[in-house]
């Protein structure tokens, strides 16, 4: 089985799978928002966290990772996943658009949540969504993490978590690879 995923929140940074290769893309008509909540993850039941869903917007453009997985591992990714995004997400098939890359896009599987999911907690304003981003921990920490050397909280980007990815030129690593 081979097949691309497409991350635009954790999956971005903690791909925890193998992959074949990884791209720089975007899917169309949707938006990063921090309106799913977290009880398994970056809360707990009672006090959950925020993380981020897309939700359709005419229009957008959101930038994330794509990984094409491959080989026997597929099902099992799969699997995993599914285990994973268990807190209110559905899996559905979007065109993904490659940085850069002039081939007509490719079928991608998305995770988002839906808003009749019990953990969906919806548009808040945004000083309610930073505060709760910023206090909110879980099995997994918080949302404001150390990376690269660099501090960043995603509420610090209006709740819609847009740094998270910009297209760029490929970079050539040791060994002839493109990073």
């Amino acid at each position: 089985m081979s097949a691309w995923i497409f991350g635009y929140g954790s999956l971005v940074w903690r791909p925890d799978f193998p992959y074949v290769e990884r791209r720089t893309a975007a899917i169309d008509g949707w938006s990063r928002r921090f309106w799913q909540g977290s009880t398994d993850h970056r809360g707990v039941p009672g006090d959950p966290g925020r993380v981020v869903t897309l939700v359709r917007e005419p229009g957008a453009r959101c930038w994330g990772r794509a990984y094409r997985i491959g080989g026997r591992d597929g099902e099992a990714i799969l699997e995993g996943l599914a285990f994973r995004e268990k807190g209110g997400y559905d899996r559905i098939v979007l065109d993904l658009h490659f940085a850069g890359a002039p081939e007509a896009p490719a079928p991608g599987f998305v995770y988002f949540a839906n808003p009749d999911n019990p953990n969906w907690l919806g548009p808040a304003p945004l000083a309610d969504i930073a505060r709760q981003v910023r206090r909110s921990r879980g099995p997994s920490g918080g949302q404001c993490r150390i990376r690269d050397g660099t501090r960043r909280c995603p509420a610090r980007n209006g709740g819609r978590g847009r740094a998270c990815l910009r297209p760029r030129r490929p970079r050539q690593r040791a060994g002839g690879a493109l990073n």
